[in-house]
């Protein structure tokens, strides 16, 4: 007697599989190359929702690059946005060198402004002091402000391993709160959501201010605050990379274990590295009421501090990267004045910010084809 076997049942397969493989090494173009794609597929995106609503991507993308660098004015005034965007992304930055995740940024830039204002509303100087006084005085209150909206999360991080997400975030509310009591019940002008103007020798440096000499500067905005996010960006990037203490940082960022076998001071780091990343964003905030504002109020910030959370991700927490990228988050928000719908420049940012979230799995991957017959 003779079996006869059915055959093998046949199964459809897709003609090509797609692994994704942990690299081994990554080159070193590929964090800001992969940066570089996921601005630019925002930007498709963002332009496929304009096309979707019924809007023209190319001619709304022309209008906010001649909005924000369609002449010296206007590079000016982007310059202006882009300085306390700087400092905020230092701030952001250097935490997350060291996995600390600050999103207090916001709350700590108006704690720098509110301590940068006391100075002046207090008084603490008076207003016919000097602004070579004057000055340095707001810089170091609003620094020293900001740290301390810093050392609170900081030290419940490094004491008691409280979450660092929540607690800055919910500071940010605080910080608003308080600004807002002050504003309204202590230093308000008129009853209004604003106090007095401060005295001249409490404003930054302005280029405009220099026009008599030099007549190009007419109308330029670009303030002193400019050249403290640029100090600030060369002394972080030192401080992480050319010290002792920086080594740390990045030490514990990347492997808490092995920086904990070598001796190293997790507790105290975690607590340093909070106050001076609340630092950096307090100086955000003096930079704004007194290169910009001139006065303390509810409405100084379009969210400068979350902006610096995307900020510090493109720039891959190159403290030197910070600078550009700012630049162009500056256009985004000067450019939002400019066109309608005026949620485009934020749409474009938050498409932004999950691009990138998404391109860590590239960098962190690499993506292998696997070619095979259709049926088996």
């Amino acid at each position: 007697m003779t079996v006869v076997e059915a055959p093998a049942e046949r199964r459809w397969r897709w003609p090509i599989e797609i692994r994704l493989e942990p690299r081994l090494s990554q080159p070193a173009w590929l964090g800001f190359g992969v940066s570089l794609g996921a601005v630019a597929l925002a930007l498709v995106l963002g332009g496929v929702v304009l096309k979707l609503v019924g809007g023209d991507p190319v001619r709304a993308y022309l209008y906010m690059i001649r909005a924000s660098f369609g002449n010296l004015g206007v590079i000016s005034d982007t310059i202006t946005k882009a300085t306390p965007l700087i400092l905020v992304g230092l701030a952001c930055a250097l935490a997350f060198r060291m996995r600390l995740w600050n999103i207090g940024a916001e709350g700590q830039f108006f704690a720098g402004a509110f301590g940068a204002s006391a100075v002046v509303l207090t008084p603490l100087l008076a207003p016919e002091t000097p602004s070579i006084w004057m000055i340095p005085a707001m810089i170091l209150a609003g620094f020293v402000a900001g740290a301390l909206w810093g050392f609170l999360p900081g030290f419940l991080k490094a004491r008691y391993n409280v979450n660092e997400i929540i607690s800055t975030l919910m500071m940010n509310y605080i910080a608003v709160a308080w600004n807002n009591f002050f504003i309204f019940a202590v230093w308000t002008e008129g009853g209004f959501q604003m106090s007095r103007v401060f005295p001249k020798t409490a404003w930054l440096p302005r280029l405009a201010d220099y026009a008599k000499e030099i007549r190009e500067f007419r109308g330029l905005t670009a303030h002193l605050g400019l050249v403290i996010g640029l100090l600030a960006a060369v002394i972080v990037w030192w401080v992480l990379f050319r010290s002792k203490w920086g080594y740390e940082i990045r030490l514990i960022g990347d492997n808490p274990k092995a920086a904990r076998y070598a001796g190293v001071n997790i507790v105290r780091n975690t607590v340093l590295v909070m106050m001076l990343s609340g630092g950096l964003a307090g100086l955000a905030g003096m930079s704004e009421i007194s290169g910009v504002v001139h006065r303390l109020q509810g409405a100084i910030s379009p969210g400068y501090g979350f902006t610096g959370i995307i900020i510090a991700w493109l720039a891959k927490l190159n403290p030197l990267a910070v600078i550009p990228v700012s630049v162009l988050f500056g256009a985004l928000i000067l450019a939002g004045r400019e066109i309608q719908p005026s949620g485009v420049p934020k749409m474009i940012q938050g498409i932004v910010l999950v691009c990138l979230i998404a391109s860590e799995l590239m960098i962190r991957n690499r993506i292998r084809f696997i070619f095979r017959p259709v049926r088996s």
